[in-house]
């Protein structure tokens, strides 16, 4: 039988990873793999860090982890894989099992046969409409190119003033990287908060923080006109009418499935735009696997279709995807949760599953809660943690989990995407064994209190409110307020909404002095959320029939305050 002819089109990530998989696993196969650009393997995650000055050597972002650089030469001599760069597949016979090429330096046409073909042609940034887009001083952040063009007017201190166009993590990374460059920062985005894979509770808290480092943060606002003088950016016309002097500006509005040699081969294309794959990674043609950006999947907490362009998860789907290629379809790709996460300053955020609004909109009847707390002791340099749980309310399943704050987001997001992954309950979660020592963990794990408030809310031993519904009711609404704490943490800084102070070490003997009668509804908060769960319960068993908890507390707070 003569060795399997395997061909890649595509060297980012998946294509890599399906390419020296398929090595390992069939030593003898011809193993192609064809890219149109000059680099492969490329750490396109990095490339704000290495705008922002993280590391200064731009081969770092080709690098193996042991520094060996990832080009043609080394596929060849440590893989006997056969790379092909500069090189634009142009069309898929897949009747005739070839691939048509052309070579984009001397224009030479080509053919090569295969037995299995993969697809891993990736995204393009989404480039908005509207007059001026092509002008000098106008980029986008996908490929490794438009990092070296950000990086040199970076180095070169050619630019003051720099527009971003879109407040997701590329946005917001971005404009770290330029603002810790000494470059004046204005993020621009259409929606009602940053980071849409958040609730806006959390990714208001990442807009503060955004805000304290000096970046300009405008919402539901949107680009009308890049302008410019003598043919460079000069400045960005917004919706609203205002102008924004700038000399660079980065579209970061997001990215689309490369989906066009796909589809003229005529092979099925979903919903979202990526080619449709099943559990195998095999596209409507059975010769035919796909993987990475260039492909949307089925989203395993909802069912629904989705489409998740991140590297790792094309890594994973490099690997089915060459089981399958080599042994047949045995090995299945569960699907993806969304998880991700970033670093903004010094926060970082992150998520897994589905945040509340998503919840809802796939019809879960969806039940959430905040708890703010710490990712160490206090005597171990502990940082803060915010985060936010969602569970279905009948089967008490976790749906997603959200974590934003200084100290340890990773640990907690992971935790949470385990536990989302193996569909656990919210009792499967409550003694959960995980590993503690003061240096890492508070005794009870972040994630594991989240799930505890969560079992108490449930219960109906919690009753919570949000941030948002007590703002709008501070200062004359039907609540009443009861700040818990001591009355020094109260002098130096309250919410400032019309609550009264009543420590909670000073509760029992007061209540006779709360101004409020027995059916007042009536809001407790804290510093974190566990003195007013423990206020509510002192209130609830003198009488008062309607007593709420703050969730998160004060540290979860996303609106002004008083100083």
């Amino acid at each position: 039988m003569d060795p399997q002819r395997i061909v890649i089109i595509g060297g980012s990530a998946a294509g890599p990873k399906t390419a020296a998989r398929a090595r390992r696993l069939a030593p003898d196969a011809h193993i192609t793999m064809i890219e149109a650009g000059e680099n492969i393997t490329m750490s396109s995650c990095g490339y704000p860090f290495y705008i922002g000055g993280r590391f200064d050597e731009r081969r770092h972002l080709l690098e193996t982890p042991t520094g060996i650089l990832r080009d043609p030469a080394y596929f060849k001599t440590n893989k006997d894989i056969d790379v092909l760069i500069n090189t634009e597949v142009t069309r898929i016979d897949r009747w005739g099992k070839n691939v048509e090429l052309r070579n984009l330096y001397s224009g030479e046409v080509s053919t090569l046969p295969y037995d299995r073909l993969m697809i891993s042609t990736g995204s393009t940034a989404i480039m908005p409409p509207v007059p001026g887009i092509s002008l000098p001083g106008v980029t986008a952040l996908k490929t490794l190119p438009d990092a070296d063009y950000i990086r040199k007017v970076r180095d070169e201190k050619q630019v003051k003033n720099a527009v971003i166009i879109g407040g997701g993590l590329i946005g917001l990374e971005t404009a770290e990287a330029l603002t810790v460059s000494g470059i004046d920062v204005t993020v621009i985005d259409l929606g009602n908060q940053v980071l849409p894979f958040l609730d806006w509770e959390l990714a208001k808290l990442v807009e503060k923080q955004c805000l304290s480092h000096g970046v300009k943060i405008r919402l539901e606002t949107g680009v009308e006109a890049f302008s410019g003088v003598n043919g460079h950016l000069s400045s960005v016309k917004l919706t609203t009418g205002d102008e924004i002097p700038c000399e660079l500006a980065i579209v970061a509005i997001g990215v689309k499935p490369n989906n066009a040699l796909a589809r003229e081969a005529g092979l099925k294309i979903g919903e979202n735009g990526g080619i449709r794959v099943n559990k195998y990674m095999c596209t409507s043609d059975p010769n035919i696997y796909a993987a990475g950006d260039c492909v949307e999947l089925v989203n395993s907490v909802s069912g629904m279709r989705d489409y998740s362009p991140k590297g790792d998860q094309a890594n994973l789907q490099g690997r089915v995807a060459a089981d399958n290629m080599i042994f047949g379809d045995t090995v299945s790709f569960p699907g993806t949760i969304g998880t991700g996460i970033g670093k903004i300053f010094d926060f970082a955020a992150g998520s897994a599953g589905l945040n509340h609004f998503s919840a809802e909109a796939a019809g879960f009847d969806a039940v959430s809660i905040l708890n703010s707390g710490t990712d160490k002791p206090g005597f171990m340099g502990s940082k803060s943690l915010i985060s936010k749980l969602t569970v279905e309310r009948s089967t008490h399943r976790i749906l997603g989990y959200q974590c934003v704050g200084k100290g340890d987001v990773s640990r907690q997001v992971s935790e949470g995407a385990m536990a989302i992954s193996a569909n656990f309950t919210v009792g499967q979660m409550l003694s959960l064994d995980l590993p503690y020592s003061p240096p890492f963990s508070p005794a009870i794990d972040h994630f594991i209190a989240s799930v505890h408030i969560m079992d108490n809310k449930l219960s109906g031993l919690i009753k919570g409110i949000g941030s948002r519904e007590v703002w709008a009711q501070k200062n004359g609404g039907e609540l009443r307020f009861i700040d818990v704490r001591e009355l020094d943490e109260f002098e130096d800084r309250r919410l400032g909404i019309g609550e009264i102070l009543i420590p909670l070490s000073t509760l029992r003997r007061r209540l006779k002095d709360i101004p409020f009668n027995n059916d007042t509804p009536i809001v407790c908060y804290c510093l974190m959320g566990l003195r007013s769960y423990e206020a509510a319960l002192i209130l609830t068993q003198a009488g008062f029939n309607d007593v709420r908890v703050m969730e998160g507390g004060m540290m979860a707070w996303p609106f002004p305050r008083e100083k």
